[in-house]
């Protein structure tokens, strides 16, 4: 099964003290259905193309449906939320070895 990869983007944090709390509390959410991070909040630069990068994460999950399953999990949902509220961010979703 090849391992599923979601890249986050985050543009732009509209309130920090918001943001370090979903940092901090989705965690447990990822480790739950066996995802991990690779990258955490390292800076990113955008050598072609278009846009911005505040910082960056990647997680790995086992496969896109481990993923999806946390990403519409009722575990995720509420820190989904208060990072919609807090923050602009590009999440995409790939698969590889």
């Amino acid at each position: 099964m090849k391992k599923a990869y979601c890249i986050v983007n985050i543009l732009k944090i509209h309130d920090r003290e918001k943001f370090n709390a979903y940092v901090t509390g989705h965690v447990a959410s990822i480790e739950k259905f066996g995802g991990k991070f690779l990258v955490k909040g390292a800076a990113g630069t955008v050598l072609e193309g278009r846009g911005d990068s505040n910082l960056l994460v990647i997680h790995e999950f086992p496969g896109i449906e481990a993923f999806k399953d946390w990403y519409h999990s009722d575990d995720y949902r509420p820190w989904k939320e208060l990072r919609q509220s807090c923050a602009e961010v590009n999440v995409i979703l790939t698969e590889g070895v």
